[in-house]
């Protein structure tokens, strides 16, 4: 057997046998079923253009097994298989992942909140909206009640907030969504999908929405109050003004104009790659945990979500501890890359 977690973050129990699954049980979880015309999912169907993803030893009009690594490639989705471990992870590519920002449109998001409930960001369409991405891991998990200011103060205008806590447990963010009370849904995002989604590499990552569910300013950094400037270098209230007259005014920063960032395939699969070490960690399994957070690290390594939320995952001490300072230094000595603020 291998848990598979798809590009959704969803884990589904599959038979796995040398590298080939059940092809009824596949469809069953993916949705995705194999076809004389190729892989079609509902109304959509991708051609498999020569590729061999069913068992050579199966008839071709009824093949019961399915290449697990042929099915990815061919729907243009990264794996990352641990046979040892029994799991495995999707993401898309970096070019199905500019692919689905192509036409500016905020990607769907379905969350659960700290209580397992979930949550839309597109039940608050037709509203300006502010993605807000933090963590426990981070100084901006203080941050929440800086965020519900700025939302009892633009509510009027039309200003929805929504929080995502890009965390490894929902516990770890249980504590600082309680102490900052917020009324604006808050989500807790374990598997990373807004980061994947978005592109976001760093937290507090803020993304503007507009009422027709456009994007109108990429991820910038944007701390919700200035409890930490001295460390963040970034003023609250940069980034405050800005959304004031955008809200009201419908005037957009220079920042906007940006493109949504651009991700590669080494650092999508290092998003895969971390999806399997946070089910190994929530199984126990911290050595093989490790293990797969190190090579995501090695294949995106400006990428905070993945190595200062990793060093949190694995019950390092992502604030103090050497392992955390030792990259901070590194990464402030290299310019800070990824920590973009509102201008």
């Amino acid at each position: 057997m291998v848990v598979l977690i798809d590009a959704d973050g969803v884990p589904h129990d599959l038979p796995l046998t040398e590298g080939y699954v059940a092809a009824d049980a596949l469809a069953a979880a993916t949705g995705w079923v194999l076809k004389p015309v190729g892989l079609c999912r509902d109304e959509v169907c991708v051609p498999l253009l020569g590729r061999a993803v069913a068992h050579p030893d199966d008839h071709p009009d009824d093949p019961g097994r399915v290449s697990l690594a042929a099915w990815a490639e061919a729907l243009d989705l990264l794996l990352v298989l641990d046979e040892e471990e029994g799991v495995a992870a999707l993401a898309p590519s970096a070019a199905a992942h500019a692919r689905d920002l192509g036409d500016g449109r905020a990607p769907s998001l379905v969350l659960p909140d700290v209580d397992g409930n979930p949550v839309s960001f597109e039940d608050l369409s037709g509203h300006k909206r502010v993605l807000v991405t933090w963590a426990s891991w981070c100084g901006c998990r203080h941050e929440l009640a800086g965020w519900q200011r700025v939302q009892d103060e633009l509510a009027d205008a039309g200003l929805k907030v929504f929080s995502v806590a890009l965390d490894a447990d929902p516990e770890d963010s249980r504590p600082w969504i309680e102490a900052g009370a917020p009324t604006y849904p808050v989500a807790v995002d374990t598997a990373h999908v807004t980061a994947e989604r978005y592109g976001i590499t760093n937290v507090p990552s803020v993304v503007w929405v507009d009422e027709d569910d456009r994007i109108v300013k990429p991820p910038t950094i944007a701390p919700g109050d200035d409890q930490f400037v001295d460390f963040t270098k970034i003023s609250s209230e940069q980034h405050h003004e800005a959304l004031r007259r955008w809200v009201r005014d419908g005037e957009l920063p220079a920042s906007a104009s940006a493109p949504m960032p651009e991700r590669s395939d080494d650092e999508q699969r290092a998003l895969a790659h971390r999806r399997v070490a946070a089910h190994l960690q929530r199984a126990g399994r911290t050595d093989a945990a490790r293990a797969h957070l190190a090579t995501a690290q090695e294949l995106a390594p400006w990428d905070w979500t993945v190595r200062r939320g990793g060093i949190m995952m694995t019950g390092g001490d992502p604030f103090l501890g050497e392992e955390f300072t030792s990259f901070w230094e590194e990464w402030d000595a290299s310019g800070r890359p990824g920590y973009t603020p509102t201008t």
